[in-house]
């Protein structure tokens, strides 16, 4: 049996949730690129990542 997680509503929501991060992480300082955006983009991709692991 497989499981699609890209049809799953909450994956889509959490997806679209990454991207606005990605594109609001464009406004931070530039000096905060390696700190604490970085982190910013790491956390909103892991909540997509962990719904398709299960």
């Amino acid at each position: 049996m497989t499981h699609n997680y890209k049809k799953l509503k909450v994956w889509q929501l959490a997806m679209e949730i990454a991207v606005d991060v990605y594109q609001l992480s464009l406004l931070f300082p530039k000096d905060e690129q390696f700190g604490m955006v970085s982190q910013i983009k790491r956390c909103s991709l892991s909540i997509p990542s962990n719904i398709a692991e299960g």
